[in-house]
């Protein structure tokens, strides 16, 4: 079964330093229809304005992964992690018993763009952690390139969760294939360009949801960039 969730469908939030599209139900903007997609909870496409940020907040219970799109976006937390992401840089934040921190843009004149995605944890209660990796556009181009997992297998970022995220770049001739174990499922959500997934033409800021399906194809991109999500099966 395939579902479409259309960009311009989605939930928007305009605080004016911050401009937000919501997949799925968060903050303000509830849709019962767009709650999740088994623990697949969050994906905000944050744009924050120049000098601009989040504040000192706090989480629990979470995989919190930020996946960075343009501009420098600097990170501090009660764990004593700081560092500043760009463009290729994927955070993983694991909430646990809790954790507080930050996120700001101190870029005078650019704006910071990324994706924050939220994924509920297997297990609660554990000690709260961080890690951060770098993904090349290369090792993305016309291939699935493996950036979380469940046991941060090829150099990607551990999350607690029976879940993997793959990026990939397509372009042109570009085609991919990604084959579904038997009792789980796919979330594409489509970043920039255009790429037909199983035979649906997605453009930036789409997205489907895919179930009870043996695989995943993507081909027919333009320019695309794509995150697809290897998830166990929505109830």
């Amino acid at each position: 079964m395939l579902q479409v969730r259309k960009n311009e469908e989605r939930g928007l939030a305009n605080h004016g330093w911050l401009n937000s599209r919501h997949t799925f139900s968060f903050g303000h903007y509830y849709d019962p229809k767009h709650t999740g997609f088994g623990p697949l909870l969050v994906i905000n496409e944050d744009k924050v304005a120049p000098a601009q940020g989040f504040g000192t907040h706090g989480h629990r219970d979470m995989e919190i992964i930020s996946y960075v799109l343009e501009g420098a976006l600097e990170h501090k937390d009660s764990m004593g992690n700081g560092s500043v992401l760009h463009y290729g840089d994927v955070q993983r934040m694991s909430a646990g018993t809790g954790v507080r921190h930050s996120e700001f843009n101190h870029s005078p004149s650019e704006g910071v763009h990324f994706l924050q995605i939220w994924i509920q944890p297997s297990v609660t209660g554990i000690a709260p952690s961080y890690e951060e990796k770098h993904f090349t556009p290369d090792s993305k181009q016309g291939q699935l390139r493996l950036i979380a997992s469940s046991d941060g297998r090829e150099g990607s970022v551990l999350i607690h969760q029976d879940a993997a995220i793959y990026a990939s770049i397509l372009n042109g001739a570009d085609a991919l294939e990604h084959r579904l174990a038997a009792g789980r499922s796919a979330y594409v959500h489509v970043i920039r360009g255009h790429v037909s997934v199983n035979g649906v033409e997605l453009k930036g800021g789409d997205a489907l949801k895919v179930s009870e399906e043996a695989a995943v194809t993507l081909a027919r991109a333009e320019a695309a960039e794509v995150l697809l999500f290897d998830l166990p099966s929505a109830s």
